[in-house]
This record gives structure tokens, sequence and C-alpha cells, in this order.
């Protein structure tokens, strides 16, 4: 794929394929964001944190095991200052501990606690017992696709994003 010609947006069927996305995706944030999916799903489990707390837990819970702040941060897409206050508030709440890394014992990992780690796979369930229930018409073949085709646009417009850098010239 090239930055220039239909391929890009800029003209042709390219564009208008583009332009049909385009409220789709308006659509779909609206319903994740507007529609508290996070909050209601939160409450729906029985989790009394934060999003942002919340955040950090299933970060952990997708990496398999324990992160060093900073990895937390960079999964997070935020600075390490967020996070570290979100695991001073879930440590206070004995949500998470903070272990001592095995390939360095100067550096502290961050790991949920068995009571963490509970709150957040009944939060994982309610989520995706929601997923399931939205594409339970669909047939797997479709499910797979959708999963890789969805990874894939995630991944591009992340990677095309960050190459703006943090200066002011990122496109709005």
């Amino acid at each position: 794929m090239t930055a220039e010609g239909p391929e890009a947006g800029q003209g042709g069927d390219g564009e208008h394929d583009l332009l049909a996305m385009l409220p789709r995706l308006t659509q779909l944030s609206g319903a994740v964001n507007r529609g508290r999916l996070t909050e209601r799903a939160m409450e729906a489990a029985g989790v009394a944190v934060d999003r942002p707390a919340m955040s950090v837990l299933v970060s952990l819970h997708v990496a398999g095991g324990p992160l060093r702040v900073g990895e937390i941060a960079a999964r997070m897409q935020v600075v390490g200052p967020h996070v570290t206050r979100q695991v001073n508030e879930l440590a206070r709440r004995g949500l998470v501990r903070r272990v001592t890394d095995p390939d360095d014992q100067r550096a502290r990992l961050i790991e949920p606690t068995a009571e963490g780690a509970a709150a957040t796979e009944r939060y994982m369930r309610t989520v995706l017992g929601w997923f399931s229930d939205a594409l339970a018409g669909w047939s797997p073949q479709d499910r797979e696709v959708f999963g890789r085709l969805l990874a894939r646009f995630v991944d591009d417009l992340t990677a095309h994003l960050d190459s703006f850098g943090d200066d002011d010239d990122r496109p709005v």
C-alpha cells in the first residue's frame, strides 16, 4: 500500500470506501465510549475501580505475568507516572503487589493478587460474553476474518499515527 493514490483514499473508489467506513467507526467509538462499555462491565462484574485502574489490571491479565510499570504504560499508551498512581491505589486496595524482578534485583514488577486476578477475570468474562453475544449470528469464518482485519487495521493505523511522533503537526 502506498501513501498516494486511491489506496490512500485520495480519489477514486478508495476515497469512497474510506468515507463509507468513517460513520461506522464513529458509531463503534460511540457505542464503546458513550455506551460506557468499561464502566457497565465493571459494574456487572462487581469490580469497583476506576477505568484507568481497570486498564492496568487488564494489561496484566493479557500479559499473563508480572510487568514493570514502564511495560504497563507502553501497553496502555500512557506515561509511567500515570500508571504508578494507578498501581499505588490498586496496591493499597490489595488488587496488585510489587515483586522483585528475578532478572534485575533492583527492579520491581507488578502482579495481580488473587483478589485482583479474580476481579479481572470476572470483568473479562463479562466483556467477552457481550462480544460473543453480539457475534452469535456470525460464522466462525466471519469471526476469524473480522478479528484478523481488525487487528491489521489497528496495527497499521497505530503505526501510522506513531510515525508522526509527539510533534504538534500530528493530524487531528
